[in-house]
């Protein structure tokens, strides 16, 4: 009997099959493989299914045999295991950046690596609908775009929006462009955001990735390298709050003691912690002071205060007066 066409795809055959439909749960017999085969236009015996097995073994596959009350095989060892998945399914249905359409298709992605009994386990997981995400379909090519530009050196020009009441784009400048050198993409609040080197105003930006529009790389090398060589990214990160940049000064911090963790979080574990009588301790920060920064001060209600430079402490404090001021109007 002349073989099948397909028959030379065999193995290829017998692996997709293992991923797709075996898992430790669910093992499936030598029958259920022939069968497989069968329907993909492969004919098989009992005795050429262990060979391929363990050919499949040998080119590194993990065929686990397992006896008992549930005999079967299944593949073991993937790329990914369930619970490496369900993090990554977690991670991309809260990232605000990923929009719906984008994060479903990911997530369907996901469900391939796995097999497809795991794959309703991730569906379980998903929980898309109703979350704040973003309406910018194409974050993922500005992404692309804007790396391709610092592996590159080179320039870049874009659009800016921001929107409006009505829902709209509104583009800042009047639909100009900018023109700018990238330097570092930084996640933040779930949110994406370049730093970028203005060159006209000699200092740094940033930019909500999901709100640029038709990036393209010039051929432009970037300014501000050496500017860009002085900082120190890790530590850059802590003291810029939202992304909103200002002066960074050395800021003089008294806080409950209960809030040591929540100080750790956000500066990290080398700070040094002050005790200050039994229910507090204070901490020197570089912070860049914005008003993003005073709204992080004031979560912590009066348990946490400004203590020095006296500047930041008036501006803190006018802050927190306008605020007043606006609930005692009404």
């Amino acid at each position: 009997m002349p073989k099948s066409p397909n028959q030379k795809l065999k193995l290829l055959y017998l692996l997709q099959f293992l991923r797709r439909e075996s898992d430790q749960e669910h093992p499936v017999t030598v029958q259920q493989m022939i069968d497989e085969l069968e329907r993909c236009g492969v004919s098989a015996e009992r005795k050429s299914i262990y060979d391929d097995l363990e050919a499949l073994r040998r080119f590194g596959a993990d065929i686990v045999q397992q006896r008992g009350r549930n005999p079967g095989y299944f593949l073991g060892e993937r790329e990914f295991e369930l619970p490496e998945l369900k993090l990554l399914v977690d991670s991309i249905q809260s990232s605000k950046f990923i929009t719906q359409r984008k994060t479903l298709s990911l997530i369907r992605k996901l469900e391939g690596l796995t097999s497809v009994h795991g794959g309703r386990l991730l569906e379980r997981q998903v929980y898309v609908r109703g979350r704040v995400k973003s309406m910018n379909e194409s974050v993922f090519y500005n992404v692309d775009e804007i790396s391709n530009a610092i592996t590159r050196d080179r320039a870049i020009r874009f659009r800016y929006f921001e929107f409006t009441v009505q829902k709209e784009r509104r583009y800042r400048r009047e639909g100009g462009w900018y023109q700018l050198s990238p330097y570092a993409l930084i996640w933040d609040d779930e949110n994406y955001y370049l730093l970028a080197w203005d060159a006209a105003e000699g200092r740094f930006k940033h930019f909500r990735v999901d709100k640029m529009t038709q990036i393209s790389a010039l051929e432009l090398p970037r300014e501000g390298a050496e500017a860009f060589r002085g900082l120190d990214m890790s530590v850059y990160s802590q003291q810029v709050f939202g992304m909103f940049a200002g002066e960074t000064v050395p800021v003089r911090l008294r806080f409950a003691s209960h809030l040591a963790g929540a100080v750790i979080d956000r500066f990290g574990k080398d700070t040094l912690l002050i005790p200050d009588g039994e229910a507090y301790f204070t901490v020197t920060v570089p912070v860049a002071v914005s008003p993003q920064f005073f709204a992080w001060v004031f979560g912590f209600g009066t348990e946490a205060e400004i203590l020095s430079p006296q500047t930041a402490r008036e501006q803190a404090g006018q802050a927190a007066s306008a605020i007043a001021a606006l609930y005692r109007e009404q």
